[in-house]
């Protein structure tokens, strides 16, 4: 292990190139190169190989990153990746869009020691890549068919991840969607300079060659309720995601050219697929040669402005009501916008939206920073006489979004809600009050990271097959 580990003391940290700033912002292609061979061996061997991997420990996945970068650094890349897909089921998306200086690479010992952390997000997606090119990566074939069924409403990252899990145990899984492809936010949500719909499809593709159903275009509560689907499958999973955009109740919000964030993403994805979007081809959902603002300091902010600025904006501000240090984003993800040309004005927030029709100014306070909540934040407290107008033709709205009200949208009022609106789930079972109905990713613990949803649904596979087996020993009991 010494001659090809641990050489973080002589060799630097390294990301892949990115594309020149000048010519990133001009299309919606991905920002970063691939690493090529040598550089992921290279970067790879820097691992200290800890006996305590923080790493690995902070990571949702719990992914064996010390032993796939091991093996990276050894050349063993087929290997690698058996490793790497063995506890994630989209290698290759989480290692676009993870925010790993959160997660795995802000928590690397040699990250911490002043020594710069291991590349892990870059090495990860080079494996899987790699996997791909080779042809390394093919369809579920399964052995032994079960013909119980399993419904999975959202064909999101949890959706997905408990019908591969469920396919390669032998049941049969069926996922049903709203929308015209699969994805959920990685389709609609999240722009291609991260992540390139080429690498979400190829992915799905793969997953109905290993026998999974996908039905689109389907909304529970209008094409079949959820106890239809119910009558139709074993269990049902629901995996929908949370869409509904959280409102800014403030004078003037009815004003028109203020968008939810989806809203704005979605007509830029849908271009980028090719797709006739009327609102984005006559201007109203286009950011060109406009003033644009921003509110809100999280992920889905950040694709806003990014995109905005690909879209050839006059100008795009963010405002945010806590400092550059608290944002709630990813680190990598601001720096990558303010070297786009994003300007960021930290402690504000809106105050009023100005304009005859449609928006034309916000008024804005500044912001200070008060005492710990009980999160142990500082409570960003309004600075008295300090507002300040800005020009807006656009203001778009990301900060966050809510759940929908499930109960009334699939005709079922007895699934029960958290009091946040959540499905309200067993935490041990992930089963709802309905038998047989469970429940996964971020319509369960809220808005949150694609990673998450990944385990949650890896994990609620592992309950439903946990809950057919209980039937089946209790079917024999009364027999």
């Amino acid at each position: 292990m010494s001659e090809k580990m641990l050489k973080f003391v002589k060799i630097d940290q390294q990301d892949p190139p990115k594309r020149d700033t000048s010519l990133r912002k001009e299309d919606f292609n991905e920002i970063y190169s691939d690493f090529i061979n040598e550089k992921a061996k290279e970067q790879s061997s820097r691992c200290s190989q800890c006996g305590v991997p923080f790493c690995q420990i902070h990571c949702p996945l719990s992914n064996n990153i010390p032993d796939w970068l091991k093996l990276t650094a050894e050349g063993r890349l087929e290997e690698a990746y058996q490793l790497s897909q063995s506890t994630n089921n989209m290698p290759e998306v989480c290692g676009r869009i993870c925010p790993q200086d959160k997660l795995c690479e802000g928590n690397c010992v040699i990250e911490q020691s002043g020594h710069g952390t291991v590349t892990i997000g870059s090495i990860e997606k080079f494996i899987t890549e790699n996997a791909w090119a080779n042809g390394w990566i093919k369809p579920i074939k399964v052995k032994n068919e079960i013909k119980q069924s399993v419904g999975i409403i959202g064909a999101g990252p949890a959706g997905l991840a408990c019908a591969e899990e469920l396919r390669k145990l032998g049941y049969q899984a069926t996922i049903y969607d709203r929308y015209d492809r699969a994805g959920g936010l990685l389709i609609y949500g999240i722009p291609n300079f991260k992540l390139d719909k080429f690498v979400v499809e190829r992915r799905t593709n793969l997953l109905k060659d290993g026998g999974i159903k996908f039905i689109q275009n389907f909304e529970v509560g209008k094409d079949a309720t959820l106890d239809q689907l119910r009558k139709k499958h074993d269990a049902i999973l629901i995996a929908t995601g949370v869409y509904k955009a959280r409102e800014i109740n403030l004078p003037g919000h009815d004003l028109e050219n203020i968008f939810p964030a989806m809203e704005f993403l979605t007509a830029s994805n849908r271009k980028g697929l090719g797709d006739k979007v009327k609102s984005f081809d006559n201007g109203i959902l286009n950011a060109e040669g406009k003033d644009v603002v921003v509110i809100g300091g999280g992920d889905t902010a950040m694709d806003c402005v990014r995109t905005a600025i690909r879209q050839n904006s006059k100008s795009v501000k963010c405002l945010y009501r806590r400092d550059k240090k608290n944002m709630p984003g990813s680190a990598r993800e601001v720096s990558n916008a303010e070297e786009e040309g994003v300007e960021f004005v930290w402690l504000s927030s809106p105050k009023e939206f100005k304009g005859k029709n449609k928006i034309q100014n916000l008024i804005v306070d500044k912001i200070k920073l008060g005492e710990p909540d009980d999160s142990g934040r500082r409570k960003p407290e309004i600075q008295k006489n300090s507002s300040f107008d800005l020009k807006a033709d656009m203001v778009i709205r990301a900060l966050g979004f809510d759940p929908e009200d499930l109960p009334k949208l699939f005709e079922c009022q007895e699934l029960q809600l958290s009091k946040w609106g959540t499905v309200k789930t067993n935490f041990d079972t992930m089963e709802t009050n309905l038998s047989g109905v469970f429940a996964a990713g971020d319509i369960v613990r809220g808005a949150s990271l694609v990673v998450w949803a990944i385990k949650d649904g890896r994990d609620a596979a592992i309950s439903i097959k946990k809950f057919f087996e209980m039937k089946k020993i209790n079917k024999e009991k009364v027999a």
